[in-house]
């Protein structure tokens, strides 16, 4: 069954017209960008100098501490969050076109349990990579140096960036949750905010005071009295 998911989950209701620049300005949008370009530099760092050519040992070393799985955990966190990072924008721009509640609350928790998780993992991979070059040997002329430390800084900012993401979603779903509790009539009234609590007529009396109006030209007759014709 299709509803209408206009305003649930801190979306604009479906079918609402277009506006890039609104959309850019998105909070979601803004760290999603973020998430793109930390993601970028982290595994574009440690694949263009996070690896050196060692002529004793005759191939290739990592140069956090010639740890091969540290180079490669950048690289695959990175790669995939900079997926990932894409994969959510197109998800913001259809997510004001979602007019199914269900499908609106589906994205939403994916997006929860995915950004946490990344978060968590760019944590791991900070930890990982700061360990390992405290260890490593630095290469001759500083080779690599720079890149090597910056995978490193922005795997922090990049642990950030996804946690904020979660913190967003994990919003989006509490301020989903609680419109679909409400009561339809709450949400009508807020939908309305001139709206004004009902009246029986202009004028008439507070029903609530238990106050009688007696109907209009009625009159007490008492025994015995006649009808009297109105005079003109």
């Amino acid at each position: 069954m299709m509803m209408d998911g206009g305003g649930v989950f801190g979306g604009a209701k479906a079918g609402a017209p277009f506006d890039p620049v609104t959309f850019a300005k998105k909070p979601p949008v803004i760290l999603r960008a973020l998430c793109l370009l930390f993601a970028i530099i982290v595994f574009g760092c440690i694949s263009s100098e996070g690896w050196r050519y060692d002529r004793k040992k005759g191939r290739e070393t990592c140069l956090y501490n010639d740890d091969g799985g540290a180079c490669n955990y950048g690289v695959g966190i990175g790669v995939i969050a900079f997926l990932a990072s894409i994969g959510f924008l197109a998800g913001e721009y259809l997510f004001e076109q979602m007019s199914s509640v269900k499908t609106r609350k589906h994205y939403v928790l994916g997006d929860l349990a995915f950004s946490g998780f990344w978060a968590f993992l760019f944590f791991i991979g900070f930890c990982y990579l700061a360990n390992q070059w405290s260890k490593a040997v630095e290469p001759p002329a500083d080779v690599g140096v720079g890149n090597v430390k910056a995978a490193i800084y922005f795997s922090l900012f990049s642990a950030c960036t996804w946690g904020g993401c979660a913190f967003l979603a994990f919003q989006r779903f509490r301020q989903g949750s609680e419109s679909a509790f409400a009561p339809a009539y709450e949400v009508d009234s807020a939908a309305m905010p001139g709206a004004t609590a009902y009246s029986s007529y202009p004028g008439g009396p507070d029903m609530g005071t238990g106050g009688y109006q007696e109907p209009p030209f009625s009159q007490n007759k008492g025994p015995g009295m006649d009808y009297s014709a109105p005079t003109y």
